[in-house]
């Protein structure tokens, strides 16, 4: 309790020491609001952009497709890698074609999406489905590569059945690699509904940071960038939570 009393305290201590060097360096150094605004000049663009800008409505856009791209592209991720791992055929058919379309920047494709579907919440949920989708298929397949294959002879030998053996041992023993997945999923999929936001997008905070970058309004971009990064952080902190209660009976470093 007190190592977690000090490590609060020293990251208040240095959540303070940030945010008065943002408040008092720029001016300090003459640097032009313009290119980096102060603390306070950002909270009062935040109230005009609640007043003006729809802010809210714009947050709880992104938020929301946040989740939805990156639930849809975790599920269609988890589903693959599992199915891939039970069939070394396919994983070996399939596995060019998934490092091909792996390799290739998805960032790409947002163009691609707006020309198929328009200027709607389709292209952007698609971006962050692709790349919310690959660290999970990675972390699913490889680890159901290392399962204990002694257990799973084990398991034949009593004629469990094949979902029976998917269950009791390898959905067990993958978890640990499909919550890490999950986690550097979470960090990703902000990054997709940016994309698609600022490429194609006239809602969400990514419209708002092209809009503010048009209008050279840095303190807009800055709001709109601190807000995506909550979200990001909120969506990680959930899933802390779920990890931990999930694996529970996982023994923890002490340090």
């Amino acid at each position: 309790m007190v190592r977690s009393r000090s490590t609060t305290l020293a990251s208040l201590g240095l959540l303070a020491l940030v945010l008065l060097a943002w408040q008092y360096l720029p001016p300090a150094l003459d640097v032009p609001k313009y290119i980096i605004p102060t603390l306070t000049d950002c909270l009062v663009e935040m109230k005009r952009m609640w007043l003006y800008e729809k802010l809210m409505s714009n947050t709880l856009s992104t938020a929301l497709y946040t989740v939805l791209g990156f639930a849809v592209g975790s599920l269609l991720g988890a589903i693959l890698g599992y199915l891939l791992g039970m069939s070394v055929f396919w994983e070996k058919v399939l596995s060019p074609y998934i490092l091909a379309l792996q390799i290739a920047p998805k960032v790409a494709f947002a163009p691609l999406f707006i020309m198929w579907f328009g200027y709607n919440a389709m292209p952007k949920m698609l971006v962050t489905v692709l790349i919310v989708f690959f660290p999970v298929l990675v972390n699913v397949l490889q680890a159901m590569r290392t399962v204990d294959r002694d257990l799973i002879n084990l398991a034949r030998a009593y004629n469990l059945s094949r979902l029976g053996i998917f269950w009791k041992i390898e959905m067990p023993s993958t978890l640990p690699n499909l919550m890490a997945g999950l986690r550097i999923a979470s960090t990703l999929a902000v990054i997709g509904i940016t994309v698609g936001e600022l490429i194609g997008g006239n809602t969400g905070l990514g419209y708002l940071i092209s809009y503010g970058g048009g209008q050279a309004n840095a303190a807009m971009v800055f709001n709109a960038i601190i807000l995506l990064t909550v979200i990001g952080f909120l969506l990680y902190t959930v899933l802390q939570h779920i990890e931990e209660r999930v694996l529970h009976y996982l023994p923890k470093a002490q340090h």
